[in-house]
């Protein structure tokens, strides 16, 4: 099976589970040769995630070049203030600004740049050092002042997050039910980017909007 195929199917799942507001489907092509990403641009996917923003602007280098872009770049890494300038020479969304810092800079430069960015808080709700981004309380606190960092070339999207590194489903549902529920009482028109290969149906029963999978389009790396 070829990755657009894989990549449609899975899309006709999302759409089956939740048919009357299916989520948007992100090919996660992180690591993964020019080839594969060729064949699924060519196939029809449009939407596609990188971690490290060079290397995404290097891989899809002749879309970008086009007028307007057919492809939707979504930078779904860490956002560094050192290297966030790059986003804005060839990616719409980016998944993880963690530190105010970052968006405050992010405003910024779109600002300056008069080029668009859409953003995702990083919430890391399951506590882990390894894990990026904003704990509960410090989430809200930024949502409750989200007017001071909006400005026409920058907006929040909304909010994502990771389930726990070890997988386990329980936690997973509560950590994404969670954050629908930050959503719910702070943030009701956001949306909520969760959900990978290995947990998206939990996260598409709790509300995700954005769904993140590489590993299930693309097959393993090597």
């Amino acid at each position: 099976m070829g990755v657009a195929e894989r990549y449609f199917r899975i899309q006709e799942e999302l759409r089956n589970l939740r048919p009357d507001d299916p989520p948007v489907l992100i090919a996660v092509s992180k690591f993964q040769p020019l080839e594969k990403i060729k064949e699924a641009a060519e196939g029809g996917v449009i939407h596609f995630g990188e971690n490290r923003i060079q290397e995404g602007l290097e891989k899809f280098a002749q879309w970008i070049r086009l007028e307007p872009n057919p492809l939707t770049l979504h930078h779904i890494g860490p956002v560094q203030s050192g290297t966030l300038r790059k986003l804005f020479s060839g990616y719409s969304y980016a998944h993880g600004v963690g530190t105010e810092g970052a968006i405050a800079e992010l405003a910024a430069r779109a600002q300056k740049e008069k080029k668009r960015i859409r953003f995702f808080l990083q919430a890391n709700l399951t506590g882990e050092n390894a894990k990026h981004g904003f704990a509960k309380r410090d989430l809200i606190s930024i949502l409750e002042k989200r007017e001071t960092f909006s400005n026409p070339y920058c907006s929040l999207e909304g909010m994502m997050t990771m389930g726990p590194s070890d997988g386990d489903p329980v936690r997973t549902r509560e950590v994404f039910r969670e954050l629908r529920t930050i959503r719910e009482n702070y943030y009701p028109a956001g949306k909520l980017s969760m959900g990978m290969s290995g947990d998206y149906r939990i996260a598409l029963e709790e509300g995700s909007d954005f769904v993140r999978i590489g590993s299930a389009i693309f097959g393993e790396r090597n």
